[in-house]
């Protein structure tokens, strides 16, 4: 993998236009949530990942990484985290592209539950076969789907608003400077939104799995993360604000989704025709980071599993390096829980902030080991080769995971508090669901690696 194409599948990994709406509600206070959510989370993140990737630059990424900080228990346990997060962010997702594919023919579909879970599972399983075809394959549909489907619609979107704006017509939010337009109230409420704003810049850590397989690591690597920084970013911010100056407020809509609001948006500017267009560039780009997510986790837990961690069923590989048990086991998990999601959901809302929640509080957990693992290493092994390490020496280490790991915990508490769209009635059961399904998650892992046998080890040599 050479470094234009690291730079983009880094990209796919963390870069989406998913969150543009949800962005564009906040206002001018998305400046504010926007720069909070760079300093305290994407910066910590993307300098820790820096320095442990060109530290171990070895496949398996954050399963490398904590392993050698904390042995292997809490290595299975790191990427059984990220795994485990996968499979659950990936509903979402899946939604996120039926939904928009459905604008390209038939826009009713998108509530229609048989045409769901069919393009669910065609999606699952033909991007399984196709990752199974190698890296090769895998790193090409990640860089050319993220073009295409992500960095050409927010171009466009930025180009339009930006014309919107030399226009001189009536911008829909109030850009007045003031404390009151540019700063929440701070309430707890108000709070909440920093989450859906750190869940939308995570993952930029995801290419670290395939280390072993690019030109270059130690130099190439804070390249490819501080480039996706950057165009996270400007992407996610510049497009949200040019959403939020053509769109009212009153007709951006969670529940309607992106597509609702891009027909919106290019209908006031006579460019109905191309709606059906951007529905399928916005879908590919979403199967773009749908595909890189599938090969990405996988191959950090194969790690794991080849250190006799997990039976030999899970550490064997295809004729093109794939991990290939895991990758159809993956998949059927996926697709159950994809199916199981939408026949069972009496509560579409309850079960989707739910899921947003849980998959929050699983990724923020990993990251505080990630996090920690970055500054214990300084110390347990202060003799290793570090081409990159955090700027300011011992204060720079300190200040930058401490800040990080502190965002963490604040997050994983956010994540424990519903929404104001679910009834009080409602809270109760939230919390328990969320508190008993995390408790089962990091109880999973401890349990493998005590039931696990000598036999395993079959690949350790």
């Amino acid at each position: 993998m050479n470094l234009f194409t690291l730079l983009w599948v880094t990209a796919a990994f963390s870069v989406s236009v998913r969150n543009l709406g949800l962005f564009a509600t906040a206002q001018m206070q998305m400046i504010f949530f926007a720069i909070i959510t760079l300093v305290l989370f994407y910066l910590p993140i993307a300098l820790v990942t820096a320095e442990m990737a060109t530290t171990f630059p070895k496949m398996g990424g954050i399963a490398v990484w904590v392993k050698n900080a904390f042995g292997k228990k809490i290595g299975l346990l790191a990427i059984w985290l990220q795994w485990t997060y996968m499979n659950i962010a990936m509903i979402a997702m899946l939604y996120f592209i039926s939904a928009s594919l459905s604008f390209v023919f038939a826009p009713e579909l998108v509530h229609n539950k048989a045409y769901l879970i069919s393009m669910n599972l065609i999606l699952i399983w033909l991007f399984t076969f196709l990752n199974l075809k190698g890296l090769k394959i895998s790193t090409k549909i990640s860089q050319t789907f993220f073009i295409t489907g992500i960095l050409i619609p927010a171009i466009l979107i930025i180009i339009l608003g930006v014309i919107y704006v030399f226009q001189a017509k009536s911008i829909q939010i109030d850009t007045t400077l003031s404390a009151k337009n540019y700063l929440p109230d701070f309430h707890l409420t108000s709070l909440v939104i920093v989450v859906g704003f750190m869940r939308a810049f995570g993952g930029i850590e995801g290419s670290a799995v395939h280390a072993n397989s690019v030109e270059n690591p130690k130099k190439n690597y804070p390249l490819a993360i501080f480039f996706a920084v950057t165009i996270g970013f400007l992407i996610n911010i510049i497009g949200s604000m040019s959403l939020a100056f053509v769109i009212p407020q009153k007709d951006i809509s969670l529940i309607g989704g992106l597509m609702n609001a891009f027909s919106i948006y290019f209908t006031k500017y006579n460019l109905k025709f191309l709606i059906p267009l951007l529905g399928l560039l916005v879908a590919v780009g979403q199967m773009g980071g749908f595909s890189t997510w599938l090969a990405g986790p996988v191959k950090g837990l194969l790690e794991t599993a080849k250190e006799g961690e997990l039976p030999p069923f899970f550490q064997k590989v295809n004729k093109n390096g794939m991990p290939s048990n895991l990758m159809l086991i993956q998949a059927i998990v996926i697709s159950i829980s994809s199916t199981t999601f939408l026949l069972v959901s009496s509560s579409i809302n309850m079960s989707f902030w739910i899921s947003v929640a849980l998959s929050m509080m699983i990724y923020v957990s990993m990251y505080f080991l990630m996090i920690l693992s970055c500054l214990y290493l300084r110390y347990k092994k202060p003799d290793i080769q570090r081409v990159f390490k955090i700027p300011f020496k011992t204060f720079g280490l300190w200040f930058v995971t401490l800040i990080g790991m502190m965002t963490m915990i604040f997050a994983f508490v956010m994540a424990l508090i519903p929404p104001s769209q679910l009834g009080k009635e409602s809270f109760l059961k939230y919390f328990l669901i969320l508190i008993i399904s995390i408790t089962v998650i990091y109880i999973i892992p401890f349990l493998i690696h005590r039931l696990k046998k000598e036999s395993w080890n079959v690949n350790i040599k």
